[in-house]
This record gives structure tokens, sequence and C-alpha cells, in this order.
């Protein structure tokens, strides 16, 4: 299972530096084409994206079948939303809204079976996944072959992120828009205020302390580029509901060929920089 999982093994080794994507529409074939652009994981994003059950049954297994780590993102810290996204085949979760080491202590036995937490036994779907036969091999392999991932977005978080970081989830995963907002220093307009840059700063440093990855959102490639200069390991490019309707007013705008239309198209904020995670 661990040879399977992408994502893992890629933080494991080397630098550790890994480049996903954010999906937010539904589709197996939607899954598909962003997996063969060459990420090493894709979050499938439940939380805020247009993703129900279902269609994260479908994406995870599309994902995976592209030999790439599907992530789930669940809405909220609840053991069962932990085991839905696990059950589906996930190679990891990511989970939003963490306050306190208390908050990750209680994930951690939701997201493993016993003896070291409480998850149910009995999915029949994620075996393939990881390109194993049966439930017994799951069972025996999966609390050392999944991934778990804390969101660090609160204030409380940023005040408690030495005793989150000695837990043993695997990476601190930053959402700089809702940590500004959180912190009083809301990103506008793209820009990140000096109290924002310290604030990733404080858990990058308290992440290398102890010995866990880090991760963060970014919503373009050249942002990525410099987070993955600073050291950081699992980090986002693009998320397709920024990346279709960009292109695609791009594309409109020049087929007109309207100097009129596209300082009209700028002036309503298609070329703006992000004030929000999926656009302004």
């Amino acid at each position: 299972m661990q040879a399977a999982n992408r994502l893992q093994k890629a933080l494991r080794t080397g630098s550790g530096l890994t480049f996903g994507a954010w999906q937010m529409l539904p589709g197996s074939n939607h899954s598909r084409t962003i997996a063969r652009c060459g990420f090493d994981w894709i979050c499938v994003d439940t939380e805020h994206g247009n993703i129900d059950d279902a269609a994260m049954h479908e994406a995870v297994a599309a994902i995976a079948g592209c030999g790439v780590s599907p992530i789930v993102r669940i809405p909220a810290n609840e053991g069962w939303m932990v085991k839905r996204a696990l059950d589906s085949g996930a190679h990891g979760i990511i989970v939003p809204l963490i306050y306190t080491a208390n908050d990750t202590i209680k994930l951690l036995k939701s997201a493993k079976f016993p003896p070291q937490g409480q998850r149910g036994f009995g999915s029949p779907f994620p075996m393939d996944k990881f390109g194993i036969e049966t439930t017994t091999e799951y069972l025996h392999q999966a609390n050392d072959a999944l991934l778990t991932i804390v969101q660090i977005e609160t204030k409380e978080a940023l005040q408690n992120i030495d005793a989150i970081a000695q837990t043993a989830v695997d990476c601190l995963f930053i959402g700089p828009f809702d940590l500004g907002n959180n912190i009083g220093h809301p990103i506008i307009d793209g820009k990140m205020d000096d109290e924002l840059h310290e604030a990733i700063a404080t858990i990058q440093r308290s992440a290398k302390e102890h010995n866990k990855s880090t991760g963060i959102y970014c919503t373009s490639g050249d942002q990525a580029r410099h987070y993955a200069d600073q050291g950081f390991h699992m980090v986002s490019v693009a998320a397709d509901m920024i990346a279709l309707p960009t292109y695609l007013t791009s594309a409109l705008t020049t087929a007109k060929g309207s100097y009129v239309h596209s300082a009209l198209n700028i002036a309503k904020g298609a070329a703006a920089k992000m004030t929000g995670p999926y656009g302004r």
C-alpha cells in the first residue's frame, strides 16, 4: 500500500516536494483529465466543492487509476466523514478548522484502525486504489499507509501549533485565506500582510522542529514555485474553479479582439488578483 501512495512516498524521499491540484467539480472524466496533467496528488474537495459522497467515490477511483494520489478534504473533523473518505480508497485526508492538539488526537482515533484508533472495518472499496486484493491486507497496512493532514487556518491552531505538531499527524497544511481572516489580516487583491507571512513562517518553523511535512494552498504556478523554494512539501498549483474561468475568459477576450472588451473584463476582475481562494 505504501508503494502505491504516491504522495506519501514522495514526502518521505528526497526533498519531499510534491505538487497537486484542487478538484471542486464532480465527474470521473474531469478527475482523470486533471490527473493526467502530471500532478502527484489531487485534493477532492468535499468541504467547499460541488462533490457529494457518490462523486467522491468516483473521483477517488479515477485519480488512483491514473497513478496519482487522491486526497479527500472532508467538511469537518467528524468521525463519520473520516470513515467515508478513507473507505472510498483515499490515500489520505485533509481536515479543516483544527484548533487544538486534542482536535488532532480525536482525528487520529477516527483515521486509524485499532489498537491505534477506533476506525470501523468493512469497506469493500479501497483495495484496488492501492493495488492490493484483500480486505485483510488493507486492514494490516492502512494505519501506516494513509496520510492524515491537518489544515492550519485558525488563530487558535496558530497559537497551539507546537502542541499540534507534536501529535502523530503527517502534514501541517496551511490555508492562507482563512488563516489571514482569522488573525485579522485577510488577503485583499492578492496582497498578504507581513503578519500573515510571519504566521506562515511560524507554522513552518514548528513543523521543521517536530519533523513534520508542510503544505500550503496556492492559486498560481508562480506562487507555488515561491513556496516550494521556501521548503514546503505539499504545494497546490491550481484549482479547477480558477483554471476554467481564467482560461475561458482569456480565450474569449482574445477572440473578440477588442481593447475596450479587454479593459472591461479587467475592470470586472477577470484578470485581477485573488481576494478569495477560488476567485474574487
